[in-house]
């Protein structure tokens, strides 16, 4: 979802932006308005997360998973080595596609949970090689609705983390990062453009066959050259912001996402067992929240049924099953008392069966 306030803004300039006579979509990426945009959208964003200027802020082409391939092929140095924290199908497809470009290990999985991926692993610094040239995570579990409740300590090995699905949910201590990553579908904007968050001392060795369009070091001297096909996203991005700000902050978005969370959670967790959260309750995720009936075919009722009553993409993924509920930033208190309303007649309706 999108903040109602950003679409209507959005809908007020979407034929003329400021005294132009044209689009946001019809800007050419070399001209002096769309360069304040990504300004302000820069900006914007490191007010929010309060980012060092020791960092560098890019809104790169494409979705996240174009990252499993930059970020190998921009940190890997002289080592040729990383590690990476398996925590759900996300981080296991950035391993693969890590694999292609040095010598990449699993330092920790918890796929071996009951069931698989309901917990995040538990990690040391003693777990990962002193040589790694940086660790990965994947910092929020959209699928298994996990959440890291901690940032893994890797001593002087930098610490990259796919924040895609709960970006700008809460505060983060961005110092704790070597490089952030986040697709702009969950929090940021519409889908086209990923947000990277990069320490400027890791960048500028990446590897000779690079593809410009995923060279850290070429982004950054030539940033506007490469944004071309991402201007309106780029500049929803930039109202997105404001609007956070408006509220007060990430602070404050904090505040909501825990409220909305902790009444699906409470009601989980109440009396009853007709339905089910199979996810471990100290890293739970505010942002997905996974959970189930007491019988498969009763939960394919349910997603149906809640469709029907304008409750949509319910459906946990195809592999785990049940039901995932996403509360993410925009998403409306209301919304969630809908859907409890909702779950309440399903149980009143559909008794549970003892054998």
């Amino acid at each position: 979802m999108l903040p109602l306030e950003v679409l209507e803004r959005a809908q007020a300039e979407l034929l003329c932006y400021g005294d132009t006579g044209m689009s946001v979509m019809e800007l050419g990426s070399d001209s002096p308005e769309f360069k304040q945009i990504l300004q302000d959208a820069e900006d914007g964003l490191r007010k929010l997360m309060n980012i060092p200027g020791n960092y560098k802020i890019l809104f790169m082409q494409g979705g996240a998973s174009s990252q499993f391939a930059a970020i190998p092929m921009n940190l890997l140095s002289s080592h040729q080595c990383a590690d990476y924290v398996l925590s759900g199908q996300v981080s296991k497809k950035a391993y693969d596609e890590a694999k292609k470009y040095g010598d990449i290990v699993i330092a920790a999985s918890s796929g071996g949970a009951s069931p698989p991926y309901s917990t995040v692993p538990v990690t040391k610094r003693s777990d990962f090689r002193p040589d790694a040239d940086y660790v990965h995570i994947c910092y929020n579990n959209t699928v298994y609705g996990t959440k890291f409740h901690y940032a893994p300590d890797t001593g002087n090995i930098p610490l990259v983390a796919d924040m895609t699905s709960c970006i700008l949910s809460e505060p983060i201590d961005v110092t704790k990062f070597g490089l952030i990553y986040a697709g702009a579908e969950v929090n940021v904007a519409p889908a086209g453009i990923t947000v990277v968050i990069v320490r400027s001392d890791l960048i500028g060795g990446a590897r000779p066959d690079t593809p410009s369009t995923l060279d850290y070091k070429k982004l950054v001297d030539n940033t506007s050259a490469y944004d071309s096909t991402s201007i309106w996203c780029i500049y929803m991005a930039k109202l997105v912001f404001e609007w956070i700000l408006s509220i007060g902050g990430l602070d404050e978005m904090k505040r909501r996402n825990e409220k909305k969370a902790s009444l699906l959670y409470d009601y989980l967790d109440g009396p009853g067992d007709y339905y089910t959260s199979p996810v471990d309750k100290k890293c739970r995720s505010m942002m997905n929240v996974a959970f189930h009936t007491w019988d498969g075919e009763l939960d394919k009722k349910f997603i149906k049924e809640a469709a029907e009553h304008g409750l949509i993409n319910l459906a946990g993924n195809a592999g785990v099953g049940g039901m995932c509920a996403s509360l993410y930033n925009s998403m409306p208190y209301e919304g969630v008392e809908l859907l409890i309303k909702f779950m309440k007649e399903f149980v009143k309706n559909n008794p549970k069966i003892t054998k």
